[in-house]
């Protein structure tokens, strides 16, 4: 299934989908742990509402850059955010990579003097096709002066392992993520 730019949903609306993903995901049969990928969209957070499986196991990460130019990332691990930001800045896409553990958020915020709206700039980490685990991105939104981020939080729940991706494209430089308790949504921006 191939999901459309981002969306920002109420958190009502958010709770629910969390929960519907989450009892789909222990409803099926498993060979290996999954990890769903569910993006929290809070407040005015451009987060991509997506959910995705991912597979434990090694390498932490990968990549694989199309022939229509979208890059397809499965992460298996949340490590080495700064070996997969080369390595997309490699492929061509300017972004920097952060993970934030449970109880943890990036300060400062924002980290970007100017976000772009996601009309602007539809950075949009969105399934894969076919069902295939992990997210695609389209590095060719990103213009010059321009850098994408993508930040992912991980989450150890009852049900199981969640994480989200927040995904937008600032103008001009981005702070480093120094990591921060936090009590919030590690996500919301």
């Amino acid at each position: 299934m191939n999901w459309p730019a981002e969306r920002d949903l109420p958190e009502g609306r958010h709770r629910l989908l969390k929960e519907f993903v989450m009892t789909e995901i222990d409803r099926r049969p498993r060979r290996r742990p999954r990890l769903a990928v569910l993006a929290p969209a809070v407040g005015l957070a451009a987060a991509a509402a997506v959910a995705v499986p991912l597979l434990f196991g090694t390498p932490a990460y990968a990549l694989d850059k199309r022939a229509d130019g979208l890059i397809h990332i499965t992460i298996n691990e949340a490590k080495d955010p700064k070996k997969l930001q080369q390595d997309l800045r490699d492929m061509g896409a300017n972004v920097v990579v952060d993970y934030i553990p449970h109880g943890k958020k990036c300060s400062p915020q924002p980290r970007s003097s100017h976000f772009l709206s996601p009309e602007e700039a539809p950075l949009s980490a969105f399934q894969a096709p076919r069902d295939e685990p992990g997210f695609v991105i389209d590095p060719k939104v990103i213009g010059p002066g321009q850098t994408g981020v993508l930040e992912f939080s991980v989450s150890e729940t009852g049900a199981g392992t969640v994480a989200g991706i927040w995904a937008r494209v600032g103008e001009g430089p981005i702070a480093d993520c120094e990591l921060v308790d936090t009590t919030d949504a590690p996500l919301s921006h």
